[in-house]
């Protein structure tokens, strides 16, 4: 015979488990606001833009052609920008302890599409490092151009500013607190059931019913449970009393 759950036994089991659900909640609560707020290290960006544009043209008006040749030409910039070439120099000028692989894993260089812009994102754990890192890629890159492609057509749109009260990028302790709310959620309810199902003991008369499927004619009641109602007997014997006394 198939068993079927109504929605109220599912009530009735997370009831039951309801103080299980909240302690596993609550833990993951407590481990990633933790985490977040004491163990990880913020990190911070700073970004940069650049245009790429063509040499002037002495033909006057808008030209197509040109904007598409910038397009095609951005891919290969974006690659060039994270190139030794570039990042080298950019360490030995700033005289950091920073290498090739090291600045490639910090530089972000991404472009929107029918754009010829190119932002230039350094991310550190220090503000005034990511900003100094991005401008310093700016510069390097601009000046190295006209040798790498023979052509001057990079132009610095902004440069990288550090504000009064830079708010780091991550880590996001408010959003991993929410996420670690669902996932404790869903973790305690999904323990419960688990604890439910594996849970084959017969506890009270419904049960009984239920799992066999005859009626319930009696039931014997604990012993302990009633030495706790009338724990030394003394309301039988001064019931006995009273009723030798009347006769």
């Amino acid at each position: 015979m198939e068993e079927t759950i109504s929605l109220r036994e599912l009530m009735e089991t997370l009831r039951k488990r309801m103080s299980l659900i909240i302690l596993i909640t609550l833990t993951a609560i407590l481990v990633s606001g933790a985490v977040s707020f004491f163990l990880l290290t913020p990190v911070y960006q700073s970004t940069t833009q650049l245009l790429v544009n063509q040499a002037k043209s002495e033909q006057p008006g808008y030209n197509p052609g040109e904007i598409q040749t910038n397009l095609q030409l951005i891919n290969t910039y974006s690659e060039i920008i994270k190139s030794p070439r570039i990042l080298d120099e950019v360490g030995s000028d700033l005289g950091s302890d920073y290498n090739f692989s090291q600045l490639n894993g910090k530089i972000t260089v991404a472009t929107k599409n029918d754009s010829q812009v190119i932002n230039l994102s350094v991310q550190d754990t220090d503000p005034q490092v990511a900003a100094q890192i991005a401008n310093k890629t700016a510069d390097v890159f601009k000046e190295q151009i006209p040798n790498i492609m023979n052509v001057d057509n990079v132009t610095v749109l902004a440069k990288a500013e550090v504000g009064e009260k830079q708010s780091p990028i991550k880590p996001k302790p408010l959003l991993n607190v929410a996420i670690a709310t669902v996932v404790g959620l869903m973790l305690g309810v999904g323990l419960a059931f688990l604890l439910e199902f594996l849970d084959n003991t017969i506890k009270t008369e419904q049960e009984v019913e239920k799992v066999l499927g005859l009626p319930v004619l009696g039931s014997i009641a604990i012993i302990g449970d009633i030495k706790e109602e009338n724990p030394s007997g003394r309301g039988n014997r001064k019931s006995r009393e009273r009723g030798e006394k009347v006769g």
